[in-house]
């Protein structure tokens, strides 16, 4: 029996504004036995809407793109 299995097998904060990646993978089996894989990462930045993501992802956000981290991401952008 083929199987698709869709995980988030990698999340990372990274960089003074905290971005948080997220690594999902893609596997493809066939009785439990993996015939392929494959791999998507997306990045969130402080103060984009995260409220599609996974509940780990969301709680992960929540907790790092605190007002202070979101105020000084924007003024970053500003600036360049």
């Amino acid at each position: 029996m083929l199987e698709k299995v869709i995980s988030e097998d990698k999340i990372e904060i990274v960089g003074p504004y905290k971005a948080v990646q997220i690594r999902t993978c893609t596997q493809i089996l066939e009785d439990g036995v993996e015939l392929s894989s494959g791999y998507h990462r997306h990045v969130i930045t402080a103060g984009q809407d995260y409220s599609g993501e996974s509940a780990e992802v969301q709680a992960i956000c929540a907790a790092v793109h605190t007002a202070e981290v979101v105020a000084a991401y924007e003024v970053s952008q500003e600036t360049v």
